[in-house]
């Protein structure tokens, strides 16, 4: 028989379940972690995972389990666009427009300073080559309401980690904790690392210019350690800031690796080299490797943190993978089945490896064909946060991939993807130099800004671009060039001029 004080103490049990259970549901969900790891310079195939409908040599020559690790919780796309370079990319990330509009065209670093000559034959417009801005008042820039800045508004603790690239020196843009990061670990306005050696304290000492210095990491100089793992133990910390403060963070993960100068990670090089690589390309995959040790690494604090379930990872690269000089071996050929690499608007040098997690949401082990472009992120990312009423002083040209990460069926066939680059990156090959770019559906047109001629492959048959149709599918040349000159109109893109007419290249539906 149940005593009065066992009734009493079941029921104080009972009713503060209740009181508790009601609390719980009352308080709402935190917002997510959003972790954007972007890698400088990492081709579609510098990796074990295959972003094709098979396993290649590359994919079987680099060593990135986390890599398989995230592919194996998220969904893998399989057709996701950058621009051909640094800046235009990280510029479009920021601020959600394509590079046409925002005319942060070509990579930036001395204020008011092309980095690049013109080529021979073309002038160059007045590009922003100061970069993005949080104000209007810098000439030759683009005044933008920053990603992280409208993230920061709204209750995250911003973490800007690594390379930066966003502003030319001397401007504020230059700063990522002028664009709205309250943590700048590493990052200014140099796109390259002086060294990736803390016995060198990360500053290439053969140089007298201390542009390319990497900043704010004096705790590790003079030690025996790998650039990309002293970003990440001081990422790791800042995330700790945020856990602490039970404060939602966003952390941008911006590694200077693969970038330039290609260093060898003494951590793996030396395995590479015992299988035979070139000397170069051991330090190539050994970078990688590091790379994805790093992704690992935050994967496995997330779990200790228990907060893993209540993160999305979000992995890309700004731009192809190096083939046109630098590498070990053939030219042009470190992207196959891709043709050509950084610099080009051909699928090496735009094509890039990104995969999501987004726990409970995306499907483990998935994977979709949807064609995506860098400006994306930028409304992905507010959508993942909740924020649907921002304001920015910009026009967003990019459009949320969420429904794809739900598993909706996305017919893209009518969306058209552009490219404007009336630059010079400086190398030659394949698909490399002043060019517009349309990719609708199946098709893609190049107009070389040049001597204004086309270029066009049908990308689902012929991925590497070794056909130009341009002169069999003229009906289709049109078609596309009206829309790619329509849309280089509207946005009021920027011509060069051709040095021996003295006339502004002609619009791709221009052309007699």
């Amino acid at each position: 028989m149940r005593t009065f004080l066992s009734i009493l103490l079941t029921s104080l049990i009972i009713f503060s379940c209740k009181n508790d259970s009601k609390k719980h549901s009352d308080k709402p969900l935190s917002k997510p972690n959003i972790i954007l790891f972007l890698v400088d310079d990492m081709g579609w195939q510098d990796t074990s995972v295959p972003f094709w409908n098979k396993k290649t040599s590359l994919n079987q020559k680099y060593v990135t389990p986390n890599m398989e690790r995230l592919a194996n919780q998220g969904v893998k796309f399989t057709q996701a666009y950058a621009t051909p370079v640094c800046t235009p990319t990280r510029v479009s990330l920021m601020s959600g427009m394509n590079a046409a509009r925002h005319r942060v065209t070509s990579w930036t670093l001395k204020r008011d300073t092309d980095m690049v000559k013109p080529p021979k034959g073309l002038k160059l417009p007045k590009w922003n080559l100061n970069g993005a801005q949080p104000t209007d008042g810098i000439n030759q820039s683009v005044n933008i309401t920053p990603l992280p800045q409208i993230l920061k508004d709204n209750g995250y603790l911003t973490i800007h980690a690594g390379k930066a690239h966003f502003g030319a020196i001397g401007t504020p843009g230059a700063d990522p904790t002028n664009l709205g990061f309250e943590i700048n670990i590493a990052g200014h306005a140099a796109g390259a690392p002086g060294s990736y050696y803390g016995a060198n304290n990360f500053v290439n000492s053969k140089r007298k210019e201390t542009i390319w210095n990497v900043p704010g990491l004096e705790k590790y100089h003079g030690q025996d350690i790998f650039l990309t793992e002293a970003i990440t133990r001081e990422a790791i910390l800042a995330m700790d800031v945020a856990i602490n403060k039970e404060a939602p963070f966003y952390l941008y993960m911006a590694h200077y690796a693969v970038h330039t100068p290609i260093q060898g990670d003494g951590r793996f090089e030396q395995k590479y080299l015992d299988k035979g690589f070139h000397p170069k390309e051991a330090k190539y995959a050994s970078m990688i490797e590091g790379m994805d040790k790093s992704l690992g690494d935050l994967m496995d604090h997330l779990d200790k943190k228990g907060i893993a379930d209540n993160t999305i990872i979000l992995f890309m690269s700004d731009n192809g993978g190096l083939s046109a000089y630098g590498r070990g071996g053939k030219k042009h050929t470190h992207n196959k089945p891709l043709s050509s690499g950084k610099g080009s608007v051909h699928e090496g040098g735009i094509r890039e490896p990104m995969l999501v997690k987004w726990p409970g949401v995306t499907e483990p082990n998935s994977s979709t064909d949807t064609k995506v472009i860098i400006e994306d992120f930028f409304p992905s990312i507010l959508e993942f946060a909740g924020i649907s009423s921002y304001k920015t002083i910009q026009h967003v040209d990019g459009k949320s991939f969420i429904p794809i990460l739900k598993g909706k069926t996305m017919n893209d066939s009518e969306r058209a993807l552009f490219w404007h680059f009336p630059n010079n990156w400086g190398k030659n090959g394949p698909g490399i130099g002043a060019s517009s770019v349309i990719r609708k559906g199946d098709w893609k047109l190049i107009y070389y800004h040049i001597n204004e001629h086309f270029e066009l492959f049908n990308i689902k048959n012929d991925m590497g671009e070794t056909t130009n149709l341009a002169s069999t599918e003229k009906l289709k040349v049109t078609s596309l060039a009206a829309e790619l000159g329509n849309y280089l109109r509207s946005v009021d893109a920027q011509m060069p001029t051709n040095t021996n007419t003295g006339k502004l290249v002609s619009w791709p539906d221009s052309q007699k």
